[in-house]
């Protein structure tokens, strides 16, 4: 799959997997909404029950901005479906103030129209798509 056809896969995902690591490399992975725009992934602390606010994966962010986000593509009946696309980066975590954040909320508005009250946003500048399919896009399947 190239980096290309990753991008593109990821887009279409409704959640993804975030993997950040503290400054002494413990790992930390959560399933979260999502918006792609460019090469830029953005999520939010949304007002769904949580037992803080100040989550991990944000403190992780400001330690160490390495991050890693996965999305998949399973279906048991069918492997010659199956694909994953992951894209590399480095977080940041952004004010609500902030225009680049109002922005961000706006798109993950536009993705998801259930989405409440929004604090802090996190942004993720990709720096590599990655993926890999069991068959490549518009193979001819026998079973098909």
């Amino acid at each position: 799959m190239t980096a290309a056809q990753a991008r593109e896969r990821f887009a279409t995902a409704r959640v993804a997997r975030l993997a950040t690591a503290d400054r002494a490399a413990h790992p930390h992975l959560v399933p979260i909404a999502f918006v792609l725009d460019g090469d830029r992934v953005y999520s939010a602390v949304d007002a769904k029950p949580k037992r803080t606010t100040a989550l991990r994966r944000l403190a992780n962010v400001r330690e160490n901005p390495a991050v890693a986000l996965l999305v998949d593509h399973y279906d048991d009946a069918d492997w010659e479906a199956l694909w994953w696309a992951r894209a590399d980066g480095r977080g940041r975590v952004l004010d609500p103030a902030e225009p680049e954040a109002a922005r961000a909320v706006a798109l993950l508005r536009g993705r998801y129209p259930r989405l409440r009250a929004i604090g802090e946003v996190l942004a993720v500048d990709v720096d590599r798509w990655s993926g890999w399919a069991a068959s490549a896009p518009g193979d001819a399947r026998p079973d098909r």
